[in-house]
């Protein structure tokens, strides 16, 4: 047990929680008992405050220990996190700012919400819930894994659920004040969190290299260790079985980033539009922020960092290589900071996760099937329950399946939301595709996208199925014709399944416009799309 640093830890976390509690007197409306007021925090954050909630939300504890993990793994491909992080803000810069207006008009709190407004479609919006709530859940239980993974390198590292009960702990702890306070607990929270990242990356990518004879025996101690693997894909450079993963990799996730309920939620908060134009232009800030923190991969190969053996699996986890790290590197009490950097950054955005995805279960699913005359204060009690049952299920999640496993299913995520691609974004500027073309085209790239992934096997052949998201082109079966076969090079499976999406949508949509298929009602109009800080509109009544 490393008493030092678990003390820091439990004190830093204190904080955290009593911050927890106090926001729901903070920037409070007149009651909690609304979904605009609970779950988006009555849509009145400004810039600063927008700056810490959606950098939060977005640079989770998975970016700060499973981003360089996979680095200290694999080597460049790792890297990818970066270049998504850069064009990420460029392409959602107009979106964003469209669906913040036309969501301030008509009083939208979900994606799914406007989908519901723009093609009147309750069909179209249940499958645009769905696929939002079933991605969020194993990227809850990812935030899971990187706090336990700070547990487990301080000692709380028991076998059975008893090694779990510190994490079931922390979790009984947010899920109180989350219920109590809403999406302003970790709006408050995030300024402890970001202060404490930055401060801890920077002191590490300054002090750990000098400590360990500079960056070029950094980079000279990791380029040693892959060449000395077997494996063709490991290295300091991409080679040309890995070039295509890359790049897709890197424009799949930045596609799918902004789509995820959380990422919206963060976004519909902001008090206006120059509020997001603002965010859009300084969140990039936190990309340089990630790619020195991805470059600690390669630092703990140079100091000889080993993952620790988690005593619930017997197996080493690869999630414990930073914190061991920090552990051996830095002296106990900085550690000890470290770690709460970690663990408040899972607090953070699992939060705002299990918020969001609480939100599409009210307006989505509760409201529009089982209870459609709710009234605000009913949905506010059902959204509040929702998110208790959302983060219980992401800890049984992280119960019963291999957190290594998890990891795979938050990439399975990401296949997942980007077929609401076209539902979501590409509504904002045009209704040509037809409802019927949208359903279409989410059942073929939703079941190819999940076809493919089943097919392929994880890289130290434990897992026969769902065992990564990078599919060699040789495997590509297009009803069992392959048109690349002998192919070694790789390609992410979300831009793959994207691809046939998009293809449906427009053939099914083309023939339904001909056979002028009833295309549902539009209760938008153009001016919605460009409205500007005003009060928020009343909610949608119950239809």
């Amino acid at each position: 047990m490393k008493w030092t640093e678990l003390v820091v830890f439990v004190v830093l976390f204190g904080v955290v929680t009593v911050l927890g509690f106090v926001a729901a007197r903070w920037q409070r409306g007149e009651s909690l008992d609304h979904l605009d007021e609970w779950g988006l925090g009555g849509r009145k954050f400004g810039s600063w405050i927008t700056w810490f909630l959606i950098g939060g939300d977005l640079y989770t504890a998975y970016t700060f220990v499973a981003v360089p993990a996979l680095m200290f793994s694999s080597g460049a491909v790792g890297f990818y996190a970066l270049p998504y992080t850069v064009v990420l803000y460029p392409l959602a810069f107009m979106p964003l700012l469209r669906i913040w207006s036309v969501s301030r008009a008509k009083g939208y709190v979900t994606p799914a919400d406007f989908v519901r407004g723009r093609y009147g479609s309750s069909v179209l919006a249940l499958l645009v819930a769905i696929t939002g709530i079933v991605a969020t859940m194993p990227y809850i239980a990812l935030q899971l894994v990187g706090l336990e993974a700070v547990l487990r390198t301080l000692g709380l590292n028991g076998s059975g659920v008893v090694g779990h009960l510190p994490l079931l702990v922390a979790f009984v702890i947010l899920a109180v004040y989350t219920y109590q306070s809403g999406l302003r607990a970790p709006a408050l929270i995030a300024f402890v969190k970001d202060i404490l990242v930055y401060l801890v990356i920077i002191v590490a990518v300054v002090y750990l290299p000098s400590k360990l004879g500079g960056w070029s025996a950094v980079f000279h101690a990791a380029d040693a260790k892959f060449t000395a693997t077997a494996s063709p894909a490991d290295g300091v450079l991409l080679n040309g079985n890995n070039q295509l993963q890359y790049a897709t990799l890197a424009l799949g996730s930045a596609l799918a980033l902004f789509l995820y309920p959380h990422s919206i939620t963060g976004v519909l908060a902001s008090r206006g539009r120059t509020v997001i134009k603002r965010n859009m232009s300084a969140l990039p800030a936190y990309s340089l922020l990630l790619g020195l923190l991805a470059l600690l991969g390669f630092v703990a190969i140079a100091a000889g960092t080993k993952p620790l053996i988690n005593n619930a699996t017997g197996n080493p986890d690869t999630n414990t290589i930073i914190p061991n790290l920090f552990a051996g590197q830095f002296p106990s009490w900085f550690a000890g900071i470290a770690f709460a950097a970690i663990g408040i950054g899972a607090l953070v955005p699992a939060a705002i996760m299990s918020i969001a995805a609480a939100n599409l279960w009210t307006r989505n699913i509760y409201k529009e099937y089982f209870r459609r005359n709710a009234t605000p204060k009913d949905e506010a009690r059902q959204a509040k329950l929702a998110s208790l049952v959302v983060k219980f299920g992401a800890v049984a999640f992280v119960l019963f399946i291999d957190p290594q496993f998890s990891i795979d299913l938050q990439l399975i995520g990401g296949v997942l939301i980007l077929q609401t691609l076209p539902a979501v974004v590409i509504a904002l500027y045009t209704r040509w595709l037809h409802i019927w073309g949208l359903v279409a085209g989410w059942v073929v790239g939703m079941g190819w996208g999940l076809t493919m992934l089943y097919g392929i096997k994880s890289a130290d052949g434990k897992r026969a199925h769902f065992g990564a998201s990078a599919l060699k082109l040789g495997d590509l079966s297009v009803f069992g014709w392959h048109p690349l076969a002998g192919s070694t090079v790789q390609i992410y499976v979300g831009i793959v399944a994207l691809g046939a999406n998009l293809v449906i949508a427009v053939a099914v949509s083309s023939i339904a416009r001909g056979l002028r298929a009833f295309n549902g009602l539009d209760e938008t109009n153009p001016a919605d799309y460009h409205v500007d800080e005003t009060p928020a509109a009343t909610p949608v009544a119950a239809r």
